[in-house]
């Protein structure tokens, strides 16, 4: 077997899941990382054998990054603010916390720095959207091979064969790449619970049109196994310490 060729720390440690690349730039630019006991250094190449160590400072910091869980509304953009319209992020705000939040975690201002989307929803679609300061939660649930499952109940109008269903599960492709099968069963007469593991862009409203449907709503309500329960449209609670996707 050829042995593997050494990459670099930064993108080792994220491969391992330990933060994001730039999480580990910044660790080992402060000494935070021991590479077979030795200080790493920025630029550092690594083999799959070397040990990867983080000081406690570094596991010190990742424990005070948030992920907050929103119920997004439509007409508001999962990342930056486009076209006139207001990103989710800006509903993070001590008024908008729901009452039903058990997290325990006081709301801090430093909290909303560096609050990214894991993951994206449409601007006409609702439901939950992950915001984290944590990176390796995003790769987990963003990652180019995350499958970690994602639930919707989707409301669409048409009409809809057995072979349609059939595709739906399995069997269409998108942008020349054939979809990893999906698990899409009726909800109600007008309504189809999708369970997907990757997100391509505008993926349901997509596949819906490929076996003649319209969408004309869609709400997320599970990602992994975190779900959106009662969480109020426009209310955001805070991932209890507890919680894992």
């Amino acid at each position: 077997m050829t042995p593997s060729k050494p990459v670099r720390l930064s993108k080792r440690m994220a491969q391992l899941g330990l933060c994001s690349r730039r999480e580990a730039d910044a660790y080992i630019a402060n000494g935070w990382v021991r590479v077979n006991g030795t200080v790493a250094v920025l630029g550092q190449k690594v083999s799959p054998a070397d040990r990867i160590d983080l000081d406690k400072r570094a596991h010190q910091q990742q424990a005070q990054r948030v992920t907050i869980l929103l119920n997004k509304p439509v007409g508001f953009v999962s990342g930056q603010p486009e076209k006139g319209y207001r990103a989710a992020a800006e509903l993070i705000s001590p008024n908008n916390r729901w009452a039903g939040d058990t997290s325990r975690i006081d709301f801090d201002p430093q909290h909303l720095r560096h609050l990214a989307p894991a993951g994206r929803l449409d601007i006409d679609s609702v439901g939950l959207l992950v915001l984290t300061q944590d990176g390796r939660i995003a790769k987990q649930l963003i990652g180019g091979h995350g499958s970690s499952e994602k639930e919707y109940l989707v409301r669409v109008r048409g009409t809809l064969s057995e072979q349609g269903l059939a595709l739906l599960n399995h069997g269409l492709s998108l942008d020349g790449e054939a979809l990893r099968p999906a698990k899409v069963t009726w909800q109600n007469a007008d309504q189809l619970r999708f369970i997907l593991t990757q997100g391509k862009k505008r993926q349901i409203r997509r596949m819906c049109e490929l076996v003649g449907l319209r969408v004309v709503g869609l709400k997320r309500i599970r990602i992994g196994r975190v779900k959106l329960g009662k969480l109020p449209a426009g209310q955001w609670r805070y991932l209890a310490p507890d919680e894992r996707f």
